[in-house]
């Protein structure tokens, strides 16, 4: 199997907001005034966590042999950032709606394998990632 690459890189000057650029040739702008239509890096996280746990879950129903019974997948992902410490999400808020003609212990089995086994998103976000930062002119 060929692996697609991943990365991102943010650019920014003096003024104005940062331009992104995957490592495919993807790009977006980041608009962070509140009444400007895009993603913020925090919509971005969200949106990250959303789109895995939904590719994820519809895995999982794949997995369990459902997923000709599966109409929609939505995840919407929100937080509350923390009050105190260095600025952080200290607590996601996801909720899952799944379509179809699948009964609610199939639907709880499907939301369990997404989060816990599947989403390399999540389990990120769960575990403890290290960091390695080069710095250069």
């Amino acid at each position: 199997m060929r692996e697609r690459p991943t990365g991102a890189t943010a650019t920014i000057g003096r003024t104005g907001f940062p331009a992104i650029r995957s490592r495919t040739g993807g790009t977006l702008n980041i608009m962070t005034g509140a009444n400007q239509a895009g993603f913020n890096p925090l919509d971005l996280l969200y949106a990250s966590l959303s789109a895995c746990l939904a590719m994820s879950a519809r895995y999982a129903a794949s997995r369990m042999g459902v997923l000709d019974r599966l109409t929609t997948i939505e995840v919407t992902v929100t937080g509350e950032k923390a009050q105190a410490g260095p600025a952080r999400v200290e607590t996601f808020d996801i909720a899952f709606v799944i379509g179809g003609d699948i009964d609610e212990e199939t639907r709880q089995a499907i939301v369990r394998a997404a989060e816990d086994e599947i989403c390399t998103v999540s389990n990120t976000i769960l575990g403890n990632p290290q960091f390695r930062t080069a710095i250069s002119a």
